[in-house]
């Protein structure tokens, strides 16, 4: 594979994964959902200040660490993918290398650049958020935060059985994160990664040395190359 076309795809990945939070961050406010298929498939607009799916690293300083470990990522995983292309890696391999490096740039745009491009939307007051001078927004470099829109709620309103241990009676919902393009794209490259690893990284087989038969005698005097 060659690399103009993983830099095709990372492009791809990034023009939609940003298009789609700048569509939600200037139109939803925070909180805001919307139907998008039935009652299973829902555009539903909240903000994280963690990992992908919402988990978070706690604090300010947690959000600084997390913030400097993705650009770090980013940085090392860019000689890393040219280096699988170098080397030939599998195809697929690549591909879902690409699509975790994009998936790491979306939301690493998010966290260096949001706060300072974007006003803060308020879920009480339902104010929709806008785009100010660079700087002036609702948070420092490397504080933004990630724009999350996909909502799954396949199954919703309904109770563990009282009979299981620790949950039981409590309400459960799935599928509840909340989520994005980027945080898809990094998902399914490596979900893809782990089905195929065997195809992707081939066990080579040990080669063994010919056994040459010969009717020669061996013994003291003979010189055995």
């Amino acid at each position: 594979m060659k690399l103009r076309q993983v830099i095709w795809l990372v492009l791809l990945i990034l023009i939609a994964d940003q298009s789609l939070k700048f569509y939600i961050k200037l139109n939803y406010f925070a909180g805001e959902e919307h139907l998008v298929i039935g009652q299973w498939f829902r555009l539903h607009f909240v903000e994280n200040e963690g990992m992908a799916w919402g988990w978070k690293l706690g604090g300010s300083w947690g959000k600084v660490a997390l913030t400097l470990f993705r650009l770090v990522a980013v940085i090392w995983g860019t000689f890393l993918i040219r280096d699988f292309i170098k080397k030939g890696f599998h195809r697929g391999f690549i591909v879902c290398a690409a699509m975790i490096y994009a998936g790491a740039i979306g939301n690493l745009i998010d966290s260096l650049f949001y706060g300072l491009i974007f006003e803060s939307s308020d879920p009480f007051a339902q104010n929709v958020a806008r785009m100010t001078s660079f700087g002036e927004g609702y948070a420092g470099f490397l504080h933004g935060k990630v724009v999350d829109m996909f909502y799954f709620p396949i199954i919703r309103d309904a109770h563990f059985p009282s009979w299981v241990p620790v949950w039981g009676g409590e309400e459960f919902e799935f599928f509840r994160p909340v989520f994005n393009i980027a945080d898809a794209s990094i998902s399914v490259g490596v979900f893809i990664i782990l089905i195929f690893q065997n195809k992707f990284f081939p066990e080579k087989k040990d080669q063994k040395h010919p056994v040459v038969e010969t009717k020669s005698i061996v013994d003291d005097n003979t010189q055995v190359n």
